[in-house]
């Protein structure tokens, strides 16, 4: 769970290199403060997801059938997204006190759920977008492949897969205490594993998060964007334009906030002040990916024509003065009234 470099006050101490040199080890209080107070804006991100996503997860249950592939999909990418924004406010008591308070149980069950929400998001998101792939591109010999077991075959492997890269998380995430200020801190600390490769297994989860969460997916989504894009071009079918344009969005908006973020992850500091620069990068690019999880819910309520009517026919339910400032589309009106009558009976 990569969270903070917390702002010990170095100023008073000195320590041995190993070989008799005194070393002043690198003072983070800047980049760390502007940590703890970013990190405010965690607990906004975190009720807004619970809002947004919830309202989502509402519509479908409410609106939508399950057995159709993307509505599988989709109900799957609202869960992994509420997944991972539920250790954000952990995260965010943790950055701003500078020390972990809810104990060493605590410290590896919001360490995985963490990087579980985050690694099946990104899954999710690429099985999402090859899905469209193959009901654009391959609109007629797509329709035996794109069943419900399929969607259901798709998901559990995308949870399994996401499960097993959270071992490492599950195995190192601990908790410790600092011998200068006596704070105890949740991060990686391998403590006594003498039968594990800690080293080994660092590495491991390094090259696994580089190669099967950044560019597997942004591999797979560029190549799927690029056929739609030349599928729909050439056949000049508006209404698969129209289908396509939601996810796209998303897609698009889910790189610009997340790839910076993870290229500065894999960035090497060498000195103190590239530590720092780093620092300060990490905290804004952090903040930028973490709003994606807030902000993707309102693309699937606002931008699509479906959600939109749905989300009208929800407040002039629930507020019929609405009713004659609110246009609601007479089919889903007329569908919603069917389900109506059907979950009354």
């Amino acid at each position: 769970m990569e969270t903070t470099t917390f702002d010990y006050n170095y100023d008073d101490y000195n320590i041995s290199d190993g070989l008799g040199r005194l070393v002043t080890p690198c003072n983070r209080n800047s980049d760390n403060k502007l940590g703890a107070h970013l990190s405010i804006l965690f607990y906004f991100m975190f009720l807004f997801s619970v809002f947004g996503n919830g309202l989502v997860l509402y519509i479908i249950h409410r609106f939508e059938k399950l057995t159709t592939v993307t509505n599988i999909l989709l109900l799957n990418l609202v869960l992994s997204s509420l997944i991972f924004m539920s250790s954000l406010p952990f995260i965010g008591v943790y950055m701003q006190l500078s020390k972990w308070i809810f104990g060493k149980v605590m410290c590896k069950i919001v360490g995985s759920v963490y990087y579980l929400g985050l690694y099946s998001s990104v899954l999710f998101l690429t099985l999402l977008t090859f899905d469209r792939h193959l009901a654009v591109v391959y609109s007629l010999g797509a329709l035996q492949v794109r069943n419900r077991s399929y969607a259901v075959v798709s998901c559990v492997v995308v949870w399994l897969v996401s499960g097993l890269a959270c071992i490492k998380p599950m195995i190192l995430q601990n908790t410790f205490t600092n011998f200068i200020e006596k704070k105890t801190h949740c991060d990686e600390f391998p403590g006594n594993l003498s039968n594990i490769n800690v080293n080994l297994l660092r590495a491991f989860g390094f090259y696994l998060q580089l190669f099967l969460f950044l560019i597997f997916p942004l591999v797979v989504i560029i190549y799927c964007y690029v056929r739609i894009a030349v599928t729909v071009v050439s056949s000049k079918i508006v209404t698969k334009f129209k289908t396509v344009r939601l996810i796209f969005i998303i897609v698009v908006l889910f790189f610009i906030c997340w790839l910076p973020f993870n290229i500065v992850q894999l960035m090497h500091d060498n000195t103190c002040e590239e530590a720092q620069r780093r620092g300060y990068a990490l905290q804004i690019t952090r903040n930028m990916a973490y709003i994606y999880f807030c902000i993707s819910p309102i693309f699937y309520t606002f931008v699509g024509k479906k959600f939109q009517n749905y989300f009208r026919q929800i407040l002039v339910k629930r507020f019929p003065r609405l009713r004659k400032h609110i246009s609601v589309s007479e089919y889903y009106r007329n569908n919603m009234s069917t389900k109506s009558t059907q979950n009354e009976l």
